[in-house]
C-alpha cells in the first residue's frame, strides 16, 4: 500500500509534528515500506498457529494475596513527623499551590 504525500502530511498533522518537505518525502517513503511489509505478514497462513499474548513461558512469581493483620496506629505513627493532635492521621505539607 503506498501512501500519499498528503496522507503523510495529515498523519503529521494529527500527530502535532511539524515535517518539512522532505521530511514529508522521506516519512511517505518509510511509512509506505512498513504498510507493505504489514500486508506481506497479512498474507502468511496463521490457521494453525495457537493465538498467544507472548512467545516466551510466563509464569506468576506473585505471592499469593494473604490477609494479615495490618500494624497498630501506634505503631505505624511512631516515627511520623506530624500528626493530627489526637494521633490518628499523619499531616502531610500541601504540594499544590491554589
Amino acid at each position: 500500500m503506498s501512501l500519499t504525500r498528503e496522507q503523510v502530511a495529515h498523519i503529521a498533522e494529527l500527530a502535532k509534528l511539524e515535517l518539512s518537505g522532505v521530511a514529508i518525502e522521506s516519512m511517505t517513503r518509510q511509512l509506505s515500506e512498513i504498510l507493505d511489509y504489514a500486508a506481506l505478514l497479512n498474507q502468511l497462513d496463521t490457521d494453525a498457529l495457537a493465538p498467544t499474548a507472548s512467545v516466551i513461558p510466563n509464569q506468576n512469581v506473585m505471592r499469593a494475596d494473604l490477609v494479615t493483620p495490618s500494624l497498630p496506629r501506634e505503631t505505624a505513627l511512631r516515627n511520623a513527623p506530624d500528626t493530627d493532635s489526637q494521633r490518628e492521621f499523619l499531616r502531610v505539607r500541601a504540594i499544590l499551590d491554589d
